[in-house]
């Protein structure tokens, strides 16, 4: 048992590439990994922030509408308001922000349960959405409710980010790499970092240690809202349109991610090494189930069945 915790997770990843690849004979292929990877860095991206708010002893519901809202500024900002790619970037970022600012003011200020919170928060954020846009996705020469068509469009700088490729790898996995890696040395090597864990493991002991135990909170819904935020400027730079509720799916997966992190060599708790790990198992499981042609609203009872199974062994451990 204590094998099958550690490295349970990595066996499963090697047991399902082995099974796809036996079955589907373009499964094994460059290509295909290519979009594997292509497709779970928005996840893991996503996962990630989840992962900060867990290490707080925390939860964000709301990272799905976030990157929702970020695809729309993006959107917004380049094809509406005919902006560069630096306002692209920073409109959505802020926004990100912003949302973990309001997610913390609700559980940190006000003192309500983090799911609850989170919760409302994503109503309200797919509201504005809903509002801004009136329900219609933004898109290169769309055309205007005053007549005429939108004056900007996707530039090529933008959907570089989601679609270009550097030495043959997709850009956005390199950024996913490059940001997993960032986040493991700052959780793991810096006293910042150890004081995250440390406000997560015990609130009160770590307050009375001086540690500023709310502002800590703080930094991680808002760390949490900003990988939400750069995982929709990913993903809108990679559909090359802005949709409203183009989030929505990643929530489960994220989750699923973070939980199944947990158990990535018996470490027991939040870490990002483990979210990617998670995210590369769900990834390669949906492809291949959906080049088996595994209707797409199946794979959520496989969705909702792996998140079940990671919050019980993860409840299972620390029992």
């Amino acid at each position: 048992m204590k094998f099958l915790y550690k490295y349970g997770t990595i066996l499963a990843i090697v047991i399902v590439i082995a099974f796809f690849s036996l079955t589907l004979d373009s499964f094994f292929t460059y290509a295909n990994f290519s979009d594997i990877l292509r497709s779970i860095s928005i996840v893991t991206l996503v996962a990630i922030g989840i992962t900060f708010s867990l290490i707080v002893d925390g939860f964000d519901l709301s990272v799905g509408s976030t990157v929702s809202l970020a695809t729309i500024a993006s959107a917004s900002a380049l094809v509406l308001h005919r902006q560069e790619l630096l306002v692209a970037l920073v409109v959505p970022l802020l926004l990100g922000a912003l949302v973990g600012l309001l997610n913390a003011f609700f559980i940190i200020r006000l003192r309500l349960p983090d799911l609850l919170a989170t919760l409302a928060v994503m109503y309200i954020i797919n509201g504005v959405q809903l509002t801004y846009t009136k329900g219609f996705s933004i898109y290169n020469d769309m055309p205007l409710p005053e007549g005429g068509v939108a004056p900007g469009k996707f530039i090529p700088s933008f959907l570089f980010i989601g679609q270009g490729e550097l030495f043959g790898v997709p850009f956005s996995v390199l950024l996913m790499l490059l940001l997993v890696i960032s986040a493991h040395l700052f959780l793991t090597y810096t006293k910042t970092g150890r004081l995250f864990y440390m406000t997560g493991e015990n609130r009160e002991a770590a307050h009375l240690t001086g540690i500023p135990v709310n502002r800590y909170r703080t930094y991680a819904y808002m760390i949490s809202g900003l990988f939400a935020a750069l995982g929709g400027i990913v993903l809108a730079s990679r559909i090359g349109t802005g949709q409203v509720s183009a989030g929505a799916s990643l929530l489960m997966d994220g989750v699923a991610a973070a939980f199944i992190g947990f158990s990535v060599f018996g470490i027991g708790k939040p870490n990002v090494i483990g979210t990617l790990l998670g995210s590369i198992f769900i990834g390669v499981l949906l492809n291949g189930l959906t080049m088996m042609n595994v209707p797409y609203y199946a794979q959520d009872i496989v969705k909702g069945a792996l998140l079940i199974f990671a919050l019980a062994l993860s409840h299972m451990v620390k029992k």
